[in-house]
């Protein structure tokens, strides 16, 4: 069942674990990133004409250890490439 938010075209849903459909976007589209190592923790989609994805992560820039959060925001289109919208550390 779903919650009304999740149903509700525009609305973002809470951050929840990712699925792996939501993986596949997330790889797709930093697919040829370098630099720093972002890997997805949590979740949270809206969906508008394609979906918009907010992917908490947590950061790296090996071989440093130091890490950090950041927001990555990814927009899958309908039909197309799902691709980066804007990384924000948090």
């Amino acid at each position: 069942m779903t919650t009304a938010q999740e149903s509700l075209v525009g609305g973002w849903t809470a951050y929840h674990a990712l699925t792996p459909q939501d993986q596949k976007v997330f790889d797709e589209a930093m697919r040829g990133f370098v630099g720093v190592k972002y890997t997805p923790q949590l979740v949270s989609t809206q969906l508008v004409n394609g979906t918009n994805y907010r992917f908490k992560c947590v950061a790296s820039m090996p071989p440093s250890e130091i890490v950090w959060d950041a927001i990555v925001e990814i927009y899958s289109p309908i039909e197309g490439v799902p691709h980066v919208v804007a990384i924000t550390r948090i």
